[in-house]
């Protein structure tokens, strides 16, 4: 069975970076070459949102407006990761955030929410507060 598990999560100044990993372990690990994978993140008390969304093949990712220019998604089919490199963090970027795999290989026009994902990594927490 695929699992999915986020690091990389911590404590930042608001302005600094932080690199997010999303690595796929398990029996079926090799699967998510063929898979788009999203990135979600969920502040307290809010829903989980869409960040971005990579297809299988690694082009044409799609973005959360506010994250554009400052977000960018990636993947390593050898490495059975996708990464998540975020720059001029906000406090508003806060959250718990998420990996998940797509029930596709592309990224479908309702990427940005949860239904579009049928595996889901255990998250890891971003703050970013002065």
């Amino acid at each position: 069975q695929l699992q999915l598990v986020e690091s990389g999560g911590g404590l930042v100044q608001p302005g600094k970076s932080l690199r997010l990993s999303c690595t796929a372990t398990g029996f079926a690990e090799w699967t998510l070459d063929y898979y788009a994978v999203g990135w979600f993140r969920q502040a307290p008390g809010k829903e989980r949102e869409g960040i971005s969304c990579i297809s299988s093949s690694g082009t044409i990712p799609d973005y959360l407006d506010s994250v554009k220019g400052r977000f960018t998604i990636s993947r390593d089919n050898a490495e059975k990761s996708v990464y998540l490199e975020m720059n001029s963090l906000k406090p508003e970027d806060t959250g718990n955030y998420y990996c998940a795999r797509a029930v596709y290989g592309f990224c479908e026009h309702n990427w940005a929410q949860v239904r579009a994902y049928e595996s889901w990594g255990q998250g890891t927490q971003v703050t970013v507060s002065s």
